[in-house]
């Protein structure tokens, strides 16, 4: 299959197209830089020149496959609900571009649209937040919206994706703990953050193409939940940072725009996820991964 990949030579998506390609997939990477051009042809990957702004570029990559997986997303925080509402316009424009076949469309979201009771993990036929509560729900509304009209469209929910290197929103923690001088989690800390190795992300997004089963939500999550105060200590010793807990009141001034996520028990479950596609992730935990952290000066 020849598969239209957004978000090529980003973080997950280098590792989806490595998985793909290694399972006899053509890849058609979308890029806008010679320097990650020639990462992506290195990797065995042909270049399609554009941007996620550019919806002509989208439709015309989308155009020349077999099937489209969408990971790519501008991850600047301070336009956060404008890079939502552009994401819900790039789904568009690529459901449009396979739209009369059946040709499959994978969008990315975040366990965290899932709408559950608190306490309980996520589940990928549990109700879905609006995106007037969280603006990334944009993009299941999108694909729901696609999903509607006859596409050929499913969701791959993300948790925290991690290697030694990256860590999905725990990266953003560390930064911030360095800035403070500490580590720090809310209350009792006993909040958990779902999370998987990228390798096993990729895995999954490569079974979620080839299953092409329309209309379906996967859950990414190789771990239910992690908790926050096992991540701070962790991170704590890692990095000789003090670990301290702050009351729900502070955390506002101390974690910014992360206190919204920082506040809350997130825990999802994968288990119709593992039934449906034989997912077995097998990569390590983010707990261990976070013991093998590659520290920056």
């Amino acid at each position: 299959m020849r598969v239209f990949v957004t978000g090529a030579t980003g973080f997950i998506g280098s590792a989806v197209v490595k998985e793909l390609i290694a399972s006899g997939h053509q890849v058609l990477g979308l890029c806008r830089s010679d320097d990650k051009a020639a990462a992506l042809a290195a990797a065995g990957a042909e270049v399609h020149r554009g941007s996620i702004e550019d919806l002509d570029s989208l439709e015309q990559g989308a155009a020349r496959s077999d099937g489209v997986i969408h990971l790519a997303f501008n991850h600047d925080f301070s336009q956060f609900k404008a890079n939502c509402e552009n994401d819900r316009r790039v789904i568009e424009a690529l459901g449009a571009a396979v739209a009369g076949s059946r040709r499959p469309l994978i969008v990315t979201s975040g366990t965290g649209m899932a709408n559950t009771v608190p306490g309980q993990p996520a589940t990928e036929d549990g109700a879905v937040i609006s995106s007037d509560v969280i603006p990334r729900a944009a993009s299941e509304e999108a694909a729901a919206s696609l999903a509607a009209a006859g596409v050929n469209v499913s969701v791959v929910r993300l948790p925290q994706v991690h290697d030694p290197v990256k860590q999905g929103l725990v990266t953003y923690l560390i930064a911030i703990a360095r800035e403070k001088g500490l580590f720090a989690y809310v209350g009792d800390g006993r909040n958990r953050w779902p999370a998987a190795h990228v390798l096993d992300a990729a895995h999954l997004y490569r079974l979620a193409l080839e299953k092409a089963e329309p209309g379906a939500i996967y859950h990414a999550a190789a771990e239910e939940g992690v908790t926050h105060r096992d991540m701070a200590e962790t991170l704590g010793r890692r990095l000789g940072l003090p670990v301290r807990s702050i009351a729900a009141e502070q955390a506002q001034a101390h974690f910014g725009w992360l206190a919204v996520f920082v506040l809350h028990d997130m825990p999802a479950s994968s288990e119709r996820t593992r039934k449906a596609l034989g997912w077995r992730p097998t990569g390590p935990g983010l707990l261990a991964d976070l013991e093998r952290l590659q520290i920056q000066a």
